[in-house]
């Protein structure tokens, strides 16, 4: 057996006494541990230790050391199927240099954590089952230690109708908590009623997932059809006073309501009974400049940091549906 099979068949070991199930011991989860604690084929795993990874350097780390070359498409399938399991036991954790890091960001990064380092460094070892035992009773606390963090970091949004629901950190979902606890209560009012609003976070444990809040029979009751939540606004509130219908672009980095947008959402809504008004919000003045040339007549712009105030792109009215 060559170097890179007998360590990646080591890891598989160390896997499976560590209690993961046979999928969380293939091949593709062996490469990823292996990278996780820096074992080359020629290694001693006394030398392990936890760099912060992201996936791609996962994944160029198993291609330069081991020799299994994963295309670039294949980065969601390491970290749904293997890097989130070893989160859940406890094996790794998310973000150890930043917990506030956006759930979506490119530079969310992976690292062992210590009892699973300490343990590898002594392998083989004759009292290794009593080793495992001393890691095992470590990692719950690893996972209560993540879960706190990740508790810490949520963004909590109280609903118009007083609901409260948490989203995953970061500059987008921050803007959408601002869009709800500013822009409603002073261009919307008391009748506001949140019949969509997402999350950046991917669908991921208890996290949240796209999909925070999604009335969709009342969305049917105004006409509108049922649709996959990537062509829906990032936010969608009904003023039931007015029977408006708010469209809600949040803007950190690219989508206000361009003319293309502006188009879609109108053959969308093209048996909705009530009357739609486009916004597009910002965090600031400085990403507004940045869209400014994209954003779309006869819609709305809204800037956080100036809560009480709208540009409107249109010239027969202030705010209200066209």
């Amino acid at each position: 057996m060559d170097l890179r099979n007998k360590k990646l068949e080591e890891a598989k070991a160390i896997l499976a006494s560590l209690g993961m199930d046979a999928a969380r011991t293939n091949d593709r989860s062996a490469w990823v541990f292996l990278s996780l604690c820096a074992i080359t084929p020629d290694s001693s795993w006394s030398s392990a230790r936890a760099p912060l990874l992201r996936t791609y350097e996962i994944m160029d780390f198993i291609r330069r050391c081991y020799g299994k070359d994963y295309k670039p498409n294949s980065r969601e399938t390491v970290r749904r199927q293997t890097l989130h399991q070893f989160e859940q036991a406890g094996l790794i954790m998310r973000n150890r240099d930043d917990g506030d890091r956006p759930t979506n960001s490119r530079d969310n990064n992976y690292s062992l954590n210590q009892p699973v380092i300490d343990l590898l460094r002594r392998y083989p070892s004759d009292n290794w089952a009593e080793l495992v035992q001393v890691c095992q009773s470590q990692l719950p606390k690893m996972v209560q230690q993540s879960t706190r963090r990740l508790k810490k970091s949520k963004i909590p949004i109280t609903l118009p109708d007083g609901r409260e629901i948490e989203l995953s950190p970061g500059a987008h979902n921050q803007l959408h908590a601002d869009i709800i606890h500013k822009f409603c209560p002073e261009f919307i009012g008391e009748g506001g009623r949140v019949l969509y609003i997402g999350d950046t976070a991917s669908s991921r444990g208890n996290e949240g997932g796209k999909l925070m809040v999604l009335e969709t029979e009342y969305l049917e009751q105004l006409g509108i059809p049922p649709m996959s939540h990537d062509k829906l606004p990032d936010i969608v509130v009904y003023d039931e006073k007015r029977n408006w219908l708010f469209l809600i672009e949040a803007v950190t980095s690219h989508g206000p309501v361009s003319e293309l947008r502006w188009s879609h959402l109108q053959d969308m809504l093209s048996n909705c009974n009530a009357g739609p008004v486009y916004v597009s919000a910002f965090p600031d003045r400085k990403e507004f400049r940045k869209h400014v040339a994209d954003i779309a007549w006869e819609t709305e712009v809204w800037i956080a940091d100036n809560p009480a105030h709208m540009i409107h792109f249109n010239g027969d009215r202030f705010l209200g549906p066209h």
